[in-house]
């Protein structure tokens, strides 16, 4: 279930919006290399796909980093990465399940990345349009910036 306008809490979702941001920018090599199993893909020797994947996902922290400072404005992209973490999370499932050396995804990444949908998905309020911030007067009126 989503945030509605009504009960939307702009300081949850900042909060969320910072630590998804740090995470991707700084968390997911480590991991690559604590847990390979469970967070790289092509772990054998240098991984081209890897270094994409890496900075696709600092790039998308830095602008949901961004997207902290005014989340209501922001509503689009947050959505993009919600939804671009579940679309992400299907594929690894399914290819997870399609090779049995791949199952530790299911553990790591495909779990964290639906983590992260379920989290930003809960606290982005719907029904927000582009250049139009989604329960403006809300935050206005809520001291709380």
């Amino acid at each position: 279930m989503s945030a509605t306008v009504a009960d939307f809490h702009p300081r949850a979702l900042r909060v969320a919006l910072r630590a998804v941001g740090l995470i991707f920018i700084v968390a997911i090599y480590p991991l690559t290399k604590i847990w390979p199993s469970g967070w790289a893909w092509h772990a054998d020797g240098h991984s081209m796909y890897l270094d994409m994947i890496l900075g696709l996902y600092a790039t998308l922290g830095a602008f949901l980093l961004w997207a902290a400072r005014d989340p209501a404005r922001h509503v689009t992209l947050i959505w993009f990465a919600v939804w671009s973490s579940v679309v992400h999370a299907g594929i690894m499932t399914v290819q997870s399940l399609g090779d049995a050396h791949m199952r530790g995804h299911l553990y790591g990444d495909v779990l964290a990345l639906v983590a992260v949908a379920a989290v930003l998905g809960w606290l982005t309020p719907r029904g927000a349009r582009p250049g139009q911030p989604c329960g403006a007067r809300e935050l206005e009126s809520s001291h709380v910036r």
